[in-house]
């Protein structure tokens, strides 16, 4: 199948998905939608499962990519990190799919693709064991980091956080400023700690 035709395919599956739900989201109305025929879609998935997580997968890659935009080596690898938590929580408020794989709600509704999820939430993370890397070479952050498990955490108290301190619809100025208030409080915690260095 032609790339333009699957990715109309898959901007309109995400669409029917985030509007409606995987499971009130019919595979007639995306072929509708992207102007091809039922069988087309099968031609591009396996079955509706992999429509979405191929839709999603899509998602996760241009957010990805937006966020890579913001990796400059020359800036402090610590600011880097606060710079790209506030467009990940701007991809939150944007991208339904995204927002429901990041807080687990994709896993429920879909538990046998749960590691196919897990490994799409691991992509999202790219660019952050990135920027701790970057971090380590000049000696910002520690060299004996686990990385892939300190990028994980990030990641989980960047969405605790997002939960817990504004959510997703909530487009008050003052909202969104607690919410980055609480996560800069949070990444201070991980970059300082607790203990006065001696």
């Amino acid at each position: 199948m032609e790339r333009e035709k699957k990715d109309c395919i898959l901007v309109s599956a995400a669409k029917a998905f985030s509007r409606l739900g995987f499971k009130k989201t019919s595979v007639d109305e995306i072929a509708r939608d992207a102007g091809v025929a039922k069988g087309t879609i099968y031609l591009a998935c396996e079955s509706k499962e992999d429509l979405f997580y191929q839709a999603l997968h899509r998602e996760v890659r241009q957010w990805v990519a937006e966020v890579s935009k913001l990796i400059d080596p020359r800036e402090p690898a610590d600011e880097l990190l606060g710079k790209m938590a506030l467009l990940g929580f701007q991809k939150l408020e944007t991208s339904p799919l995204v927002h429901d794989l990041l807080t687990g709600k994709t896993r429920e509704l879909l538990p046998l693709w749960q590691d196919r999820f897990d490994g799409l939430r691991g992509l999202g993370r790219q660019n952050v064991v990135e920027v701790i890397k970057l971090g380590i070479q000049p000696k910002v952050f520690r060299k004996d980091l686990d990385v892939e498990r300190v990028s994980q955490t990030l990641q989980d108290m960047q969405i605790a956080g997002y939960l817990f301190h504004g959510g997703r619809g909530t487009r008050h100025v003052e909202a969104h400023e607690e919410l980055m208030s609480q996560y800069a409080a949070g990444l201070d915690l991980v970059l300082n700690g607790l203990r006065v260095r001696s």
